[in-house]
């Protein structure tokens, strides 16, 4: 089945075709502040389309930009140098590097890789002037006093993805003011120096990059390509930023920018936009530190269609708790049944139950294949679960193992962990050896009464349990029989 993805660019659901490299761009973070869990949506969801992606055999090409300079930035570099009593320019660099690191860490505490490049803008501001400099030889772009702007009347489809007209933007949305400018509508390229603050030498004087050049450089650049197959990032960026990368890229290079544009909903907290005014400012340590976990973050996440907003609150925290423990319990059910006997010869019965299995993969993937439908998919591990668990007699080992064989690729897609083996638990050995030397001596009461308690605490211990059990003690020392 092939994969659809909805464009935000159409409004519809387009087919995703295989062109031999998937070459996919995200916004990235701005390093002024500590990452919040809004940011950890975005960084996971566009995680999870890669790995879907991979895992239908494209080849994907990850870049996500990290800007590096901004007035955000320079703001709060203006509040490190005044509060260490050093030059902005070294508090600039001290407050790109702090958050920078900070944002690795919190990828790392979300058990998130980072893209395949993540390149900062301070690195390609050479390639930026280039870019602006063919802007202006081309008439879409003009300098007024050391500052450059983009001609947005001069791009007639401007509006195509926010599905904004030109004439009603001055009415419906607060533009800047900005006195040089020739129309209001016009935006910044690239912005002359003020005061003291970091700035590089152009043609123009010094100065440094706007925004929204900074992504349509380096995504063509680090994917070496005019048209990217996947543009990704927030609803909130989609005006204007997204807007006019697409209107300075596509007026450099007379192609289409990107192929498929998808925007992942908002995050509220409570109902309420995040804010640190009103004290409901979660970062993501945050929430680790709270929490301890981060696949309950992810749980979440998925609960919602990618596409749609997302409201946090602890209700929702707490039955994401109940999920995790249904896919826990479902894990030692399967480890616990690695101390049983051999499995037994395949059996119709099995085959049967395996293509059980095999039909919710299935209808994992039609999910999946549909605008990654992540509830929907998630529905259907459940399922799968479910099923396995029904699983419990000898005759249908190979189904049950068959569905943690099943689950793991799944599990991984989402990048949840399934929970470890770390060895036949230790109360179940010792009452296996006790049950055995109970057997060996003829305490036939004392072993029936600990096969009742081994059964009950491991519940899918179970098998024709003699058997069973006597499998488990045969692999243990003889002394290991004493619960400590």
């Amino acid at each position: 089945m092939p994969v659809k993805i909805h464009n935000s660019l159409t409004n519809e659901k387009g087919e995703f075709k295989d062109k031999g490299k998937v070459k996919m761009y995200t916004c990235g973070v701005t390093v002024y502040d500590e990452c919040h869990i809004g940011h950890a949506r975005s960084l996971y969801i566009f995680e999870v389309i890669r790995r879907y992606l991979k895992y239908k055999g494209f080849k994907v090409e990850f870049i996500r930009n990290i800007t590096d300079v901004d007035d955000k930035i320079i703001e709060k570099a203006r509040q490190w140098s005044k509060k260490e009593g050093i030059p902005l320019k070294e508090a600039f660099d001290k407050v790109r590097e702090y958050y920078i690191n900070d944002y690795e860490q919190d990828l790392k505490s979300l058990g998130l890789p980072k893209a395949d490049k993540e390149p900062r803008a301070t690195e390609n501001i050479d390639d930026m002037k280039k870019y602006i400099q063919k802007l202006t030889d081309n008439g879409m772009a003009y300098e007024k006093e050391g500052n450059v702007y983009f001609s947005v009347r001069k791009f007639p489809s401007y509006g195509k993805l926010s599905g904004k007209k030109i004439d009603d933007l001055l009415t419906s949305v607060r533009i800047e003011s900005d006195p040089l400018k020739d129309d209001p509508l016009d935006f910044a390229l690239w912005k002359k120096a003020k005061d003291d603050e970091p700035a590089w030498a152009s043609p123009w004087g010094q100065g440094r990059p706007g925004w929204h050049i900074e992504c349509s450089v380096m995504s063509q650049k680090y994917l070496d390509t005019d048209t990217l197959d996947i543009h990704g990032g927030g609803r909130d960026l989609i005006f204007p930023h997204h807007e006019n990368e697409i209107a300075q890229a596509e007026a450099c290079t007379g192609k289409p920018f990107a192929e498929f544009w998808i925007h992942h909903g908002l995050l509220t907290i409570n109902s309420q936009k995040m804010s640190k005014s009103l004290g409901n400012f979660v970062t993501i340590k945050d929430f680790i530190k709270k929490y301890k976990d981060a696949d309950l973050l992810k749980l979440f996440f998925l609960s919602t269609h990618y596409a749609h907003p997302i409201d946090f609150n602890q209700e929702k925290i707490e039955e994401m708790k109940k999920q995790k423990k249904s896919f826990y319990d479902f894990f030692d059910r399967v480890d616990n049944r690695l101390w049983l006997k051999e499995s037994t010869a395949p059996s119709s019965s099995q085959d049967k139950n395996m293509k059980k299995v095999d039909t919710l993969c299935a209808k994992f993937e039609q999910a999946m294949d549909d605008d990654f439908n992540m509830p929907r998919g998630l529905a259907v591990l459940f399922e799968l679960i479910d099923l396995g668990s029904n699983f419990t007699s000898s005759d249908k080992e190979q189904a049950f193992k068959y569905v943690d064989e099943k689950l793991s690729p799944c599990l991984n897609i989402f990048g949840l962990r399934r929970k470890q083996n770390k060895g036949m638990p230790k109360q179940l050995k010792a009452l296996a050896c006790q049950r055995h030397l109970a057997r060996k001596n003829k305490d036939f009461k004392k072993a029936d009464d600990l096969r009742i308690e081994i059964e009950s605490t491991f519940p899918y211990v179970i098998a024709d349990s003699a058997n069973a059990i006597a499998f488990i003690a045969k692999q243990l020392p003889q002394d290991e029989h004493k619960i400590d």
